[in-house]
């Protein structure tokens, strides 16, 4: 059985030594891949390389598996406040370690909507009490979600915002759109946006195509996620900013991402394993479980999510993780919630990319470690001398089959039951405390 412990309500001694011995230390942002040694004091790195000379330490042999920096995720729904019979910031974090994450940024459509100072101050103390893993967070752009008026934007930076966004809900005005990236310039943080045109979703509920013809009920076409971002890149270039492309899933979003780039505008965008790994036919077996938002779109769509993964035009990987009761999920397709859980999978899903030669492992790991830190402007994700203790201990080669009602996650929503895959995290490192160990 695996083991769990709190990194911040019981923290790891100062003084504590760990030596990692025996351990395939990648670090993705510097390129270094060398079998050898890290020792940890306290809650940093203090040394690593092929030998490490010292005394008094608490020695882990981690035979030869991966030694990488602590993986993050930077869209997930831990339901706190508001909605905890579906997830909470304990039951989330579990899940997430036991995926190998170290990191996590929450989403502000809760309830109440993280909107306030005193919202995110309330968010950011119960996970230091509660969590088994760094809690970060966005904060909404606008006030209650509403799109009608920003919220306190540099307030909310100041209290610990990593960036604003309002997911699950686009912001449709493109005059508050432009005010968010005038503050995006100026405070030095990132829009995150869930780009979809609610008129032309026009209460859709899958991908717009042979699927949801075949099944009889609304799709939801690509166009509504492609012309959104064609707007935001447009004031973005007018104004200045960072913007994010939250779960990417049609390749005309992604194209539009690509002509930013070239541009030189500061742009990013994240994809999720499940639009890379599934298409739209997925819901004739997985129903419900297979219904989130953005959809699963069509094999052509996959295929270029693919490619901007091994082109580098894709940045970061994320789950977009929403945790469902059953209750929510045992409806009909048209009126069952949009969402599935992926913290506990990310790691040996996205694996398949470079067990297929997709990517390398170390193009692969940056996605999920620095190039998602740099995002949000976090300082984690890397392996240097004085970084924090943030590391995730991963056997490439376990085999191992999909089971949801095994996971740590308080639901169970996940179209990939059944699924064999391999690869999978053995130990997950907070601050330098062993918070998951199944080794």
């Amino acid at each position: 059985m695996p083991k769990f412990d709190l990194p911040y309500a019981q923290p790891i001694f100062s003084d504590k030594k760990i030596l990692y011995k025996n351990a395939r230390i990648i670090d993705p942002e510097s390129g270094y891949d060398e079998l050898g040694e890290l020792l940890t004091i306290g809650d940093k790195i203090a040394d690593f390389g092929k030998k490490i000379s010292v005394t008094d330490a608490e020695i882990i042999d981690c035979k030869g598996h991966v030694l990488s920096p602590g993986l993050i995720d930077i869209q997930v729904h831990f339901r706190y406040p508001g909605q905890t019979h579906k997830e909470d910031l304990a039951s989330g974090s579990m899940s997430a370690v036991a995926g190998g994450l170290t990191t996590v940024v929450c989403q502000p459509n809760t309830n109440p909507t993280i909107d306030t100072v005193e919202v995110l101050n309330d968010l950011h103390e119960t996970a230091r009490r509660v969590a088994y893993c760094n809690i970060l967070s966005y904060a909404c752009i606008t006030k209650n979600m509403k799109g009608e008026e920003l919220a306190d934007l540099p307030a909310l930076k100041k209290a610990g915002a990593v960036g604003f966004t309002d997911d699950g809900l686009p912001v449709m005005n493109a005059q508050l759109m432009r005010r968010a990236f005038e503050n995006s310039r100026d405070l030095g943080v990132v829009i995150a946006q869930h780009a979809e045109d609610l008129n032309l979703t026009n209460k859709g509920c899958i991908n717009e195509g042979e699927v949801s013809r075949k099944l009889g009920v609304r799709g939801i076409p690509n166009i509504s996620e492609s012309v959104i971002v064609e707007r935001d890149v447009a004031i973005l270039e007018a104004i200045g900013g960072h913007y994010h492309l939250l779960h990417v899933s049609t390749r005309e979003a992604l194209d539009a991402i690509r002509r930013a780039k070239e541009k030189g505008l500061s742009a990013s965008v994240e994809v999720c394993p499940h639009h890379f790994l599934l298409t739209d036919e997925q819901i004739l077996e997985s129903g419900t479980n297979a219904k989130m938002n953005p959809p699963l779109r069509s094999k052509a769509d996959r295929q270029a999510l693919i490619e901007g993964l091994r082109s580098g035009l894709i940045d970061a990987i994320s789950t977009d993780h929403a945790p469902h009761d059953i209750a929510s999920k045992e409806k009909t397709l048209a009126e069952a919630t949009f969402g599935i859980v992926g913290v506990e999978t990310m790691l040996s899903l996205s694996l398949s990319l470079y067990h297929q030669k997709i990517l390398s492992l170390k193009d692969l790991l940056a996605k999920m470690t620095c190039n998602a830190a740099r995002i949000i402007n976090f300082n984690g994700g890397v392996i240097k001398k004085g970084a924090r203790a943030d590391l995730t201990l991963i056997d490439l080669d376990c085999e191992w089959v999909i089971d949801p009602q095994k996971f740590h996650s308080k639901s169970k929503n996940s179209p990939f039951s059944g699924f064999k895959t391999k690869g999978r995290a053995l130990m997950t490192v907070v601050a330098g405390k062993i918070v998951y160990n199944d080794f």
